[in-house]
């Protein structure tokens, strides 16, 4: 968080202190309740909007959703405002991350870990639908995890009750974030909750995969894509995300509503499921591979995780049915044209059978030839797919339905085409020791791939996700294209648990979070006389123990520093009672006695301390130490240098 030059204060209440993130509409600040005496989260309108009344108005209705939906799962929503013409409102301010702090560089969650938290943001979802809100912008920067681990849905900003009426975007465009859209959302059609399903399920791709199903080059290209596009298997990006969530996934991202999970509680039953190892109700995917435009990767887009208004996508997608014409005499003359065709189709059809032939081999062809074949064999040309391959640029070497297999008249033919030996040397680079996501960044960045190996015999200091071994070594010449094999840590093995003394919690839970462990939602505190307070300590079980993947982890907090016991230090020299007290934590600051009251046999030595022997102090404290520097007996004169 940044702190602010100038502390405002809205609405004589609510004044300003650090500025924690900008995002579409509007800029967050942590602000003082001066009312209350509390922290709060004061979400402010970007001034340019505050003079438009359609953005001033979604604020409000922002501030409204929210304000009446109570859950563990939603932050809350306490106030709202305006003062000299800027717009505010006030939440609770969450102590944690943003998911989508989590995500940066590509980062991976792992399966069980993700199951979890999308199930708690499913249960915000489910309760908002169930109060007849749709939450219409579910992305990773709005969900937020706490130090404790809870989950917490916020920014209803475009949120709106399903009974009532949007009219707040612009003509032909819509509100959103194109990287989270639905499809039925790109098209500017109604949505309901299972538009937030496949928002969701965007989200649990990305935690999974490392990246969203669809990226591009602008909001636009990347709306287009969740209209035509085809979801690819997020095991195309990370093999080791088991079966049953993959099909969850899959589930989730259906292009058609009627396909999805029917609800949000629906979504979250079977996460739960999966994470208690039982059978998960996902039909496959059937659902989500819908359409027929081949999906082609392209540079990752910055825009497309913002909030903002986007043109409305073209359909049509012919998994959805189109509104209901009210023109009734135009429909029965429709009736009576289809009643008349299917007759004559009647009549065809009963002149023939339903021709059923096998898949002609069309492997080695060029694409002129194989596309006649299918032509001519009654068959549908569908996406050409271009592959680096070892075959002759421009052949066929895949096709699907396989050769040989049955296919009937009219069915889709999808080619795979070799765009030749694409690959060029490259030496292997050094991963060793790094953890999982950015390995995988830099072997992507040299044009390599990997798989993943586990190990129960790990070296001393391994964490989970990190690079044990690579093989090839580091600096073998390879090609591009080539897997590299990267060994980590397996999930049944121990190992060492980190030290986070020193940290706050949000840094301390999330270095634990990214090892794989659990932070306990309850502390303990223990003063220390080297740890600041409200700083960790130490953790239970202790920094270096032998841990497994999913243990639970209690953060031990400091109270400051701790008390000491002052040692007796009278009669002995001030070296002596200087080492003492240095001894204990304290620090000796030295008087000189008068002379008259000094003995000869106690010059150089204590005759008095200011904090009495036995008692307890703060740790660093001074205790005064009064020593005869020299004595008066008489008329002789005894001096001894104190050391």
């Amino acid at each position: 968080m940044e702190p602010v030059s100038d502390p405002r204060i809205y609405s004589n209440r609510y004044q300003v202190t650090h500025l924690i993130a900008r995002g579409g509409m509007a800029m967050v600040y942590r602000a003082q309740d001066l009312l209350l005496n509390r922290p709060v989260a004061l979400k402010i309108l970007y001034p340019e909007l505050s003079a438009d009344p359609l953005f001033v108005e979604r604020f409000r209705r922002e501030a409204q959703a929210a304000a009446n939906l109570s859950h563990p799962n939603i932050v809350p929503v306490f106030d709202w405002g305006e003062d000299e013409g800027t717009y505010f409102i006030v939440m609770e301010l969450v102590d944690g991350t943003s998911l989508a702090d989590m995500l940066r560089g590509s980062r991976r969650l792992t399966p069980s870990h993700s199951a979890q938290i999308v199930a708690q943001v499913a249960a915000a979802l489910g309760y908002a639908h169930r109060n007849g809100v749709v939450h219409r912008d579910v992305k990773p920067g709005n969900i937020l995890i706490t130090s404790d681990g809870q989950v917490k849905v916020t920014d209803f900003g475009i949120a709106q009750a399903v009974s009532s009426e949007d009219h707040l975007a612009e003509e032909g465009s819509v509100m959103g974030t194109a990287t989270y859209f639905s499809p039925e959302q790109a098209e500017g059609a109604a949505v309901d909750g299972r538009s937030d399903v496949y928002s969701l399920g965007v989200v649990l791709f990305e935690m999974l995969a490392g990246r969203p199903p669809f990226v591009g080059d602008s909001p636009v290209a990347v709306s287009s894509q969740h209209v035509h596009g085809t979801v690819p298997p997020p095991t195309e990006f990370n093999n080791a995300i088991p079966r049953d969530l993959e099909a969850i996934v899959m589930e989730s991202l259906a292009k058609a509503p009627s396909q999805r999970y029917q609800s949000a509680d629906e979504f979250r039953a079977d996460l739960i499921r999966f994470n208690e190892g039982q059978p998960v109700q996902a039909a496959g995917y059937e659902g989500a591979f819908f359409g027929a435009d081949a999906t082609r990767a392209v540079s990752a887009v910055s825009m497309g995780d913002r909030t903002s208004s986007v043109p409305v996508m073209a359909g049509p997608r012919t998994d959805i049915r189109r509104r209901r014409n009210n023109n009734t005499p135009g429909i029965i003359a429709a009736v009576v044209v289809l009643l008349l065709a299917v007759g004559g189709l009647g009549y065809f059809l009963s002149q023939r059978t339903t021709v059923v032939t096998s898949m002609p081999y069309l492997l080695g062809q060029d694409v002129a030839s194989a596309t006649t074949t299918i032509r001519s064999d009654g068959l549908t040309l569908g996406p050409v797919r271009q592959v680096a391959s070892n075959k002759a640029k421009g052949t066929v070497i895949a096709t699907d339905p396989a050769p040989g297999k049955k296919v009937s008249k009219g069915e889709v033919v999808t080619l795979k085409v070799s765009i030749g030996v694409t690959s060029t040397p490259v030496p292997v680079p050094n991963v060793t020791g790094m953890m999982l996501s950015s390995a995988e960044s830099i072997l992507a960045g040299k044009g390599l791939n990997y798989v993943t190996a586990y190990t129960t015999s790990p070296p001393p200091n391994a964490v989970p996700n990190t690079v044990l071994v690579q093989s090839p070594a580091a600096l073998t010449n390879a090609r591009t294209g080539d897997k590299v094999t990267l060994t980590i840590l397996s999930p049944t093995a121990t190992f060492s648990l980190p030290s986070v003394a020193s940290q706050t919690q949000v840094e301390a839970t999330t270095v634990l979070v990214q090892e794989q462990l659990k932070v306990s939602g309850t502390t303990s505190t223990a003063c220390s006389n080297s740890v600041a307070s409200g700083l960790v300590v130490s953790t239970l079980p202790a920094a270096a123990s032998q841990v497994q993947a999913g243990a639970i982890i209690q953060l031990v907090i400091s109270s400051g520093v701790c008390q000491v016991v002052v040692p007796n230090v009278v009669n002995l020299t001030q070296v002596a009672a200087t080492s003492a007290l240095k001894g204990q934590g304290l620090t000796a600051t030295v008087v000189a006695a008068d002379p008259t009251t000094c003995l000869p046999t106690q010059v150089s030595t204590v005759i008095s301390q200011s904090e009495s022997p036995g008692s307890q102090v703060p740790y660093n404290s001074a205790v005064q130490i009064t020593v005869c520097e020299s004595s008066v007996v008489g008329s002789t004169t005894t001096t001894t240098l104190a050391g």
